[in-house]
């Protein structure tokens, strides 16, 4: 779990802690199970067969057997290896249950053999009686006698956890919620009363040494009986409020109540003691301790909490639906780290993204949260920075030589994503720098993964698939590959106009080389920092691997399909060209690979020198300025300094955001004034100032806007409204159509894009509609 960002001077540091064992789950991580308990005591279990289909698994409860006794309540948690289950009943009996869950069928032992991943599941479950009281007790500070407490309304088990200190283990409990609402004309008033029942093992008694002969005697293969359980009352809680919803956050850690006045109280899981509810910026765990709070709560019936725990949705009493998310109250945050909220507010915006962030959950309410802080100048980046520190994001690509590991940084991909967001201020504004750099980013690294999903099949699916023999999926890396041309050509053209800037070419020089990148912003120009940022540079290497790759493709194919032209024949025995529509997807991706504007081979001969230019650059610079400095590490640490300090180098190139560093000036004014001109002799820059590149979608100028043209970020081709429905990204707002695969290569490769290429969600438009 990462958190809690503890102050250190201005700056934050980041702990994280472990995470207690998750209990059972499906023996196929891809899949799921749900489990149920019906009134009569039948516990039910809905999993997914290998093959998909959905299967039910029943048992009866027989500690719940009797024919008058319902099941009112009941509550499910994980707990090690086993499920957890609560039962409260209609003679206000209280049980717990523990059920074990044998996917192989009765009496098999997963942990000892696993089973095969092609193995057909018959699941048994298997039900152990803990331990039983009542759930109406009275003590001391329950409330009075009153037939309104006397109902449940929320039941919950918290399953054993590992306490703060690591050397204990805290039983499983059972929570019970009972309140009661104010009623007009009564002095009654609202209350809440939670009651805590601990499942704790109650030591073995010694029977006499003759006693346990004797035993033995009779059953020599009796098993050791494990300790008896017992639930073990707590004192309850009072509250004068009525308690609507009750969960639990940080992976069991702490608890959520929401009141039916809309108001919201985190309590510890270990002492249900309130927390977070005093400031507290040296030790940041939620954005409560830096003095934010729900805005606009108010009265409500039910609750529903984003996965990041920031936002909520209220349904009200007239059944009304309100969003409320965390806001601060108190003015301004402040502009920079010296601020003590701004950088308690960061701080607390990173640990809650970045937990979404690396299980995958979804976290677009943050982005709706920091909207109104994306004006100061250094907010995204400082937001940015805190999340790839809590991480540990790796962001130096500059001495990898293949690309594998950088296509699977999904952290990488998603903090991309929120730089490409928040940089979108709608079609009727130009992106921001940083934005515009994302964009660029999340589309190149979307195609390199298209292309290399459908050229290299995994060995147990070639038999089965082959994407590259059908005509759908060659059309999409047609256009996926005429995307990657273009982007090359304007990548050329934006840097032959920086190279013919006198102002830009002034600033190459040492005493004005700080003045660059306010000079790019000014300009909005990324070029120089998509060549420079070593990830960025490593997709456009891959790019020119992977155009380089299907131009031969295509020529196989094309003089594969003139050798043997007539291969088939129609119903009339008349010859006829073999799989025609496969023929027109490689002639066409032929076509665009001959007559682009610029070689790829070529322009990887120039980021190949580039990379070397900085590598060189790094080894240079940076072991003298970390030995110059004040304080400088000595032995093994001057490695680590080092490696500390280009990675540094590295972000903020990433960023788009901080002026290149010292080292990155001799690369630069080599790149401007050597490399770029020879490589200006291989190309004609007139084509290439004429081009079209609505394609890229990185159109600045103003009278351009808003676009008129949408593309479909699967097959990179221009589409049209009609008659067919459009995905639109929730996040970024790119398009797609929705389209469906019926060949199994076309189905795979379709199934990238599940998601779109910033990894948010699609909704699916109405057809003709560009909007919900």
């Amino acid at each position: 779990m990462h958190g809690p960002a503890v102050k250190k001077g201005h700056l934050y540091q980041y702990e994280s802690s472990f995470v207690h064992a998750s209990g059972p789950s499906h023996p196929h991580s891809s899949k799921s199970a749900l489990f149920c308990v019906t009134v009569s005591g039948m516990l039910k279990m809905f999993w997914s067969q290998n093959n998909n289909r959905m299967e039910e698994t029943t048992m009866e409860l027989e500690s719940v057997n009797s024919l008058d006794e319902l099941v009112t309540h009941a509550a499910l948690a994980s707990d090690r290896r086993h499920l957890l289950v609560a039962v409260a009943t209609s003679s206000k009996q209280l049980r717990l249950l523990k059920i074990e869950i044998q996917w192989g069928g009765p009496g098999s032992q997963p942990d000892k053999n696993p089973l095969p991943q092609n193995a057909r599941l018959s699941p048994s479950l298997v039900e152990k009686h803990l331990a039983a009281t009542t759930w109406l007790q009275t003590g001391s500070r329950d409330a009075s006698n009153d037939i309104s407490m006397a109902e449940l309304s929320h039941l919950h088990v918290l399953p054993s956890i590992m306490d703060n200190t690591g050397k204990s283990i805290v039983p499983p409990t059972i929570v019970a919620i009972r309140t009661r609402s104010p009623t007009p004309g009564s002095y009654q008033v609202a209350q809440t009363v939670i009651d805590r029942w601990e499942a704790v093992s109650e030591p073995r008694q010694n029977l006499h040494p003759a006693f346990e002969q004797l035993g033995n005697r009779k059953n020599s293969d009796a098993t050791e009986q494990t300790a008896p359980t017992r639930l073990r009352k707590l004192e309850p809680i009072v509250l004068n409020k009525m308690v609507i919803n009750f969960q639990s956050i940080q992976f069991g850690k702490v608890l959520v109540l929401t009141m039916a006045d809309g108001t919201v109280e985190y309590r510890d899981r270990y002492t249900f003691e309130e927390i977070y509810a005093t400031e507290d910026t040296d030790k940041v765990m939620n954005l409560r301790q830096v003095g934010w709070t729900f805005g606009g709560e108010g009265p409500c019936q039910q609750v529903a909490f984003s996965p990041t725990q920031c936002s909520m949705i209220q349904m009200s009493e007239d059944g009304k639906i309100k969003w409320c998310k965390l806001q601060y109250p108190l003015g301004d945050i402040g502009n920079s780290n010296q601020d003590a909220h701004y950088a308690a507010s960061v701080a607390g915006l990173a640990v809650a993204t970045s937990s979404a962030v690396w299980y995958q959950a979804n976290y677009d309410d943050m982005l709706a949260i920091v909207a109104p802080y994306t004006s100061k100048k250094r907010f995204i980046q400082d937001w940015i920075n805190e999340m790839i520190k809590v991480l540990k994001i790796q962001v130096d690509y500059s001495e990898e030589l293949h690309h594998d590991s950088l296509m699977r940084n999904l952290p990488l991909q998603n903090i991309l994503s929120i730089m490409n967001s928040l940089g979108f201020k709608g079609e009727m504004h130009a992106r921001s720098l940083q934005g515009k750099f994302a964009m660029v980013y999340l589309n190149a690294r979307n195609v390199v993964v298209l292309i290399t999903l459908a050229s290299n099949m995994p060995a147990t699916a070639r038999e089965k698939m082959s994407p590259l023999d059908e005509p759908e999926v060659v059309e999409a890396l047609a256009g996926c590959t005429k995307w990657s041309l273009d982007l090359l050509s304007w990548l050329v053209d934006c840097l032959f106009a920086l190279m013919n800037d006198s102002e830009f070419m002034a600033r190459l020089e040492p005493k004005r080389f700080g003045e660059l990148a306010p000079y790019l912003h000014k300009r909005n120009d990324i070029s120089l920092h998509l060549l420079l940022s070593s990830s960025s540079r490593s997709f456009l290497l891959a790019i020119c691997r992977r155009i380089a790759h299907l131009e031969q493709l295509s020529i196989k194919a094309n003089e594969f399909y003139r050798r043997q032209p007539q291969m088939g024949v129609d119903q009339s025995g008349a010859p006829k060209p073999l799989n025609p529509q496969l023929q027109q997807a490689y002639q066409k991706m032929q076509q665009i690979t001959s007559s682009c504007l610029i070689k790829a081979g070529e322009f990887e001969k120039l980021l190949n020198i580039l990379g070397a230019d900085v590598r060189q650059a790094y080894q240079t610079f940076l072991p003298t300025f970390v030995k110059n400095q004040t304080g400088a590490p000595q032995g093994k640490q001057i490695d680590l300094a080092v490696k500390s300090a280009q990675i540094q180098i590295e972000l903020s190139m990433l960023l788009a955001a901080s002026p290149p560093a010292a080292p990155f000036l001799v690369v630069v004014k080599k790149l401007f004034t050597k490399d770029l001109p020879a490589f200006k002799a291989l190309t004609d820059p007139s084509k290439l100032f004429f081009a079209n590149y609505d394609l890229l979608g990185v159109q600045d100028d103003k009278s351009q806007l808003p676009r008129k043209i949408y593309i479909d970020i699967f097959r990179k081709a221009e589409m049209k409204l009609g008659a067919q429905q459009w995905r639109r990204c929730t996040r970024c707002a790119s398009v797609m159509e929705d389209v469906f695969g019926t060949r199994p290569g076309y189905t795979f490769v379709l199934g990238q894009q599940r998601r779109c290429a910033c990894g948010g969600v699609w909704a699916l438009l109405p057809k003709g509609k560009l909007l919900l």
